[in-house]
């Protein structure tokens, strides 16, 4: 990922972005060379250096997935569009984009059915936490005769993180200038959730 100096995170910040955002894509070469895509929902395993989800039986992105063959998995963050006019100058500036992205790079494997049952625990105890103060579903609310069909459709999997790149473009190049706080103020103010997210994440970043 091209990442100028500015814009480069430390792969701790590319961790906390992936526990608020674990939608991610997740990037494979099939056998005929051509990219296989799929989107999934992960959880990160800190302890264990590693990414969590499950796929589809039908998906056949997961049977690529024998420890050895390389992908990668994208999550992106907040992003906002920047106009010039928020600029002291604009007529010599330019739109831009303000956004957080990251990419894991990694070799996937299948798991056991005990392993996939691991995923699905920590998925939906993850998310559930997210719904505070609802009570939390648990996996253990399920008929043990329809969760055992339903997991027979599903494949567990793990990617052990081999290397992070962190991007975080928000306007760090233009600290040293007042378009750096005019730039945040302006998107705070907006009426998008986006938009005043990204403006959080310029307030509390520590510019490069």
């Amino acid at each position: 990922m091209y990442t100028p100096r500015h814009f480069a995170a430390e792969e701790s910040a590319g961790l906390d972005l992936i526990e608020r955002n674990g939608f991610g894509a997740l990037i494979m070469q099939g056998a005929d060379g051509k990219p296989e895509i799929s989107h999934f929902p992960f959880v990160l395993d800190r302890a264990g250096n590693r990414l969590l989800a499950h796929a589809a039986r039908a998906n056949p992105i997961w049977k690529l997935m024998d420890g050895t063959r390389e992908a990668t998995a994208v999550f992106q963050g907040p992003n906002a569009y920047v106009s010039p006019d928020w600029y002291e100058k604009p007529a010599a500036s330019v739109p831009t984009w303000n956004y957080a992205v990251v990419h894991i790079h990694g070799r996937p494997a299948a798991l056991d059915d005990d392993g996939l049952i691991d995923v699905l625990v920590r998925l939906t105890s993850v998310n559930e936490a997210r719904l505070a103060p609802k009570a939390p579903w648990k996996i253990d609310k399920l008929d043990p005769a329809f969760f055992a069909g339903l997991r027979k459709g599903i494949v567990g999997f793990a990617l052990p993180i081999e290397r992070i790149e962190a991007k975080l473009k928000l306007s760090q190049n233009k600290t040293t200038s007042p378009d750096f706080a005019r730039t945040r103020d302006a998107l705070a103010a907006l009426d998008d959730p986006d938009a005043r997210a990204v403006a959080r994440m310029m307030t509390t970043l520590q510019p490069k």
